[in-house]
């Protein structure tokens, strides 16, 4: 088997943290909504609205992150977000035990942690491009996505048999502790951190909140990139709290079979990013782009069909299987492109931009989704998703042609 190259010490430390807190996240699959339906007894529209409005809040509070980020040093950054996490995830099972635990605490939490996952983000990404060569960013990211895939595939399966022996706080618990976990992983990275964008003698201005935004929107591929990724983001995001009503209430899955339902596809997600390694040298950037992005529109509207029983269980597999293996192509390719064509001193701001994007994206079509499940069923709310994703595969590069990296001056390179 081929091996990618050494990417050094302090790569392995953020590599082990981020596996870390990805087994925790996977581990406690749509733990919120679990913990709305089993616990506190919500609707189909109030699941909707929990995800809407934790997004939506989050999106909002992120927004002058992406400048404040570039501002700093990364890792104390990294660190901050994940101790943030560990705590207010942590209340929620010191809330229940009191009995004060409230749909609005829940809320709440939800805003928090995501907020928080744009921040990360955020600083990672701009530490992951001063910490990598240009050359070896694709096997980076591709490790990355290979870790989260092998995660999402091994944590839902053995969070739903947690939550079925133990309930859906015990997972909540254990994704504190990855957080907690790796912030000391991101400790121990020692070395060199990235160095904050240089400061200017102008101050802040609130018109630099938009910094990212424009840096994505003039550039020809970056901006059908960022429509296309966060149509299909939201539109997939937004059918995942109706499935798991439809999966666990309507249809009447255990919740160890929502785990496998969703945890073993992922296995083509690690397919798929490895094999990202191998198209990309071989047909080209660009091309590999448009065919995973235009293959990963064409599975969601597969689930409107799923029955009750062992077939159903089957369908949902194989229909997931074949949209994860496509995104787990098309996720490192894409990363990788993002991180070439954003200055260094302009990358948090950028992805901050992005995730801020695609965050609101989600919350807004999760609310929707939630309405239009209520009056017409969650079924129904799937295949409608299903066939307007099918459109998304319009906004892709596919005739222009992709424009060379920007240039990385040699102090920043490693």
């Amino acid at each position: 088997m081929e091996r990618g190259p050494s990417l050094g010490r302090e790569f392995g430390w953020l590599w082990t943290a981020y596996a870390t807190s990805m087994a925790g996240t996977w581990f406690a699959l749509d733990a919120f909504p679990l913990i709305a339906i089993r616990l506190l007894d919500s609707s189909p529209a109030q699941v909707s609205l929990l995800s809407a409005a934790g997004l939506a809040g989050a999106a909002l509070i992120a927004i002058p992150l992406g400048p404040w980020v570039d501002r700093r040093r990364k890792r104390p950054v990294m660190i901050g977000a994940d101790l943030l996490r560990f705590a207010v995830l942590l209340s929620l099972p010191v809330a229940h035990l009191a009995g004060v635990l409230t749909f609005l605490q829940l809320v709440l939490v939800s805003i928090v942690v995501a907020a928080s996952n744009v921040v990360f983000t955020a600083a990672s990404g701009a530490c992951l491009k001063a910490l990598v060569r240009p050359e070896h960013l694709l096997s980076a990211n591709g490790r990355f996505e290979s870790t989260m895939w092998t995660a999402t595939a091994l944590g839902p399966p053995s969070g739903g048999l947690a939550v079925g022996a133990f309930g859906p706080l015990v997972t909540t618990v254990v994704n504190a502790a990855s957080f907690l976990l790796s912030a000391f992983g991101i400790r121990a990275m020692g070395g060199e951190d990235a160095p904050p964008a240089p400061k200017t003698a102008r101050p802040f201005r609130p018109g630099d909140l938009l910094d990212g935004w424009r840096r994505i929107l003039s550039h020809p591929t970056l901006r059908l990139l960022f429509f296309n990724t966060t149509l299909v983001n939201g539109l997939i995001m937004a059918t995942a709290p109706l499935l798991a009503v439809l999966l666990l209430r309507d249809l009447g899955f255990a919740p160890w079979q929502y785990g496998l339902a969703f945890g073993v596809p992922c296995l083509g997600g690690l397919v798929g990013s490895r094999l990202s390694r191998r198209l990309v040298p071989r047909y080209g950037q660009r091309r590999v782009m448009v065919a995973s992005g235009a293959l990963r529109a064409c599975w969601l509207v597969g689930l409107a069909f799923v029955r009750p029983g062992p077939w159903g269980l089957v369908l949902v597999i194989l229909v997931e299987f074949g949209l994860v293996t496509c995104v787990g192509v098309f996720n490192p390719v894409l990363a990788t492109y993002r991180l070439e064509h954003s200055p260094a001193d302009q990358v948090a701001r950028v992805l901050s931009a992005w995730s801020v994007t695609s965050s609101a994206t989600i919350a807004a079509l999760t609310a929707s989704w939630g309405l239009l499940a209520a009056v017409t069923g969650p079924r129904t709310a799937v295949a409608a998703a299903g066939v307007l994703i099918l459109g998304t595969a319009f906004l892709l590069p596919y005739r222009r042609r992709l424009a060379a990296p920007d240039p990385v001056p040699a102090a920043d390179r490693v």
